[in-house]
């Protein structure tokens, strides 16, 4: 297989990995009342299913695009010729003093 697959699979699969953690914490918690709803009612296990699959996607997705992101390779910090430091200069400014009006 090649490795850019396999990189992608083993960071989908931890991106559903932390999807599941995301929906149990959601339902341990009981954030918006989803726990309760969902022990409550006969298709509890479907709507946890699904949940956790729409997060996975989304968690997947983020996963994956962190990990490529991570890749890049550090930037030279060598400025390199003709990029100089930049140096500050002090350059003279000129300011005049708005005339002041005064309220009685």
């Amino acid at each position: 297989m090649p490795q850019l697959i396999r990189f992608y699979i083993k960071n989908c699969i931890i991106g559903f990995i932390l999807a599941a953690a995301f929906t149990r914490a959601i339902l341990w918690y009981n954030v918006g009342n989803l726990g309760h709803l969902v022990n409550t009612s006969d298709i509890g296990t479907l709507a946890v299913i699904v949940f956790w699959v729409l997060n996975g996607i989304v968690f997947a997705g983020v996963q994956f695009a962190v990990a490529v992101m991570l890749m890049a390779e550090p930037e030279n910090k060598d400025n390199g010729p003709g990029r100089g430091l930049g140096v500050p200069a002090r350059v003279p400014a000129k300011a005049k003093a708005a005339p002041q009006i005064l309220l009685k």
